[in-house]
């Protein structure tokens, strides 16, 4: 008799497929216009740039190279042009040396996971926060504790109660037009987080991948770079945004203290990131023009965002809200009472429209009249008619309640 295979991990048992991709699969027909996925608009990726630095990657005499195992830690030029583009945002990484690269800001996540995290230790998170952040750490076994979040985000006045009652590993934020809401963390209470983080020994877990994507405003200074947090946050950023995400590049800047247990989780997790992407990389940030794509893909999504903004209320019901967020990629939403957003969801695909319901980003008590739209991938026409076909959604579903 053939016996039984061995069950699957029990660390799977608890965690959930993502619902955001879930949305994706049934928004996959042409016809559908989407506001459920947080992708760049693939018009925009600079395309012969990035073909130019793969062939520079690959010409005959430095291929070697580019094809070669390498460092764990990421390719020396590389990392150097990081920490550069770090000190324009306000955050001094004068050694390269801080720097991890990682394949995607997403593995940054999965090796804080790694080297913080026992089965049953306790991350505080935003309310509503980064779905993948909070699948990542229910795989590490992490009990997710929410904070209390108004429309400027986090609340650090309330972290201390919340420390002294969980003992938390660390506290993971989107402090910069935060996935899903939006919303950007005000200079004060960033600095008020670094004062607490400071008395209370906690670590920072801050992700800012969206932080180069600012169409109004001045930019803030990272929460690493305010007094206390210097020396207990690790910074988490991508290329995904303003570059492309199928290259895959992502990164890390870590304290002395926790840099080299990250590395070790990278070591065994991959080795190290793709080479020759690397170098592609590389070569596409040492390239003249590249800060100007950056504006110029800040430019369009602006308009995109406006059309968003300009047409939204028109589309969802009466007594609705809506944030104005002045970056990133997304507005955060909520319906009237007694509405429900996958209730809408569901009248919205019948009209080949679609958005994400907001309760699945809840680590605790969602909200099930909240929702979240992406505005970057679809131009400023598509979502007008994007919103056209919603607001025929939501006038059937009115009705039908």
């Amino acid at each position: 008799m053939t016996r039984p295979l061995p069950p699957l991990s029990a660390q799977l048992a608890d965690v959930r497929s993502s619902p955001v991709r879930d949305i994706l699969e049934l928004t996959q027909r042409e016809e559908v216009i989407s506001f459920a996925g947080g992708l760049p608009a693939p018009e925009l990726f600079p395309a012969e740039l990035i073909a130019g630095a793969f062939a520079a990657a690959l010409a005959p005499t430095v291929a070697a190279r580019a094809l070669q195992y390498s460092a764990t830690e990421g390719d020396p030029q590389l990392r150097e042009l990081l920490a550069g583009r770090l000190a324009l945002r306000g955050l001094d990484t004068a050694c390269p040396a801080e720097i991890l690269v990682t394949t995607g800001s997403q593995q940054a996540l999965g090796l804080v996971a790694s080297a913080l995290l026992d089965r049953g230790d306790s991350v505080l998170v935003e309310n509503p926060s980064y779905l993948a952040a909070i699948q990542c750490f229910a795989l590490a076994g992490a009990r997710m504790v929410p904070v209390t979040c108004d429309d400027d985000g986090l609340d650090p006045d309330a972290l201390p109660a919340l420390i002294a009652r969980h003992d938390p590993k660390f506290l993971y934020l989107v402090p910069t037009f935060q996935n899903p809401t939006g919303r950007t963390l005000p200079d004060e209470r960033r600095a008020r987080l670094a004062e607490i983080a400071a008395e209370h020994g906690l670590w920072i877990v801050e992700d800012d991948p969206y932080g180069e994507l600012r169409y109004d405003g001045e930019p803030l200074r990272p929460i690493a770079a305010y007094p206390g947090a210097e020396d207990r946050t690790v910074s988490i950023s991508s290329l995904s945004k303003v570059l492309a995400p199928g290259l895959r590049i992502g990164w890390l800047r870590a304290p002395a203290a926790l840099l080299p247990a990250l590395t070790i989780s990278k070591q065994a997790a991959d080795l190290h990131t793709s080479t020759v992407d690397q170098h592609a990389a590389r070569v596409s940030l040492q390239a003249a023009d590249i800060d100007e794509h950056i504006a110029r893909i800040c430019r369009e999504y602006r308009l995109r965002r406006d059309a968003l903004l300009d047409n939204l209320a028109a589309a969802l019901p009466p007594g609705s809200a809506f944030n104005r967020p002045a970056g990133g990629m997304f507005v955060w939403a909520r319906l009237p009472a007694g509405w429900d957003a996958a209730e809408l969801l569901a009248a919205a695909l019948r009209h080949d429209v679609a958005f994400v319901p907001g309760a699945p980003f809840f680590a605790v008590d969602p909200d099930p009249r909240t929702l979240r739209l992406s505005f970057t991938t679809h131009t400023p026409g598509q979502i007008v008619a994007g919103l056209a076909r919603l607001t025929a959604a939501t006038t059937d579903y009115a009705s039908a309640r």
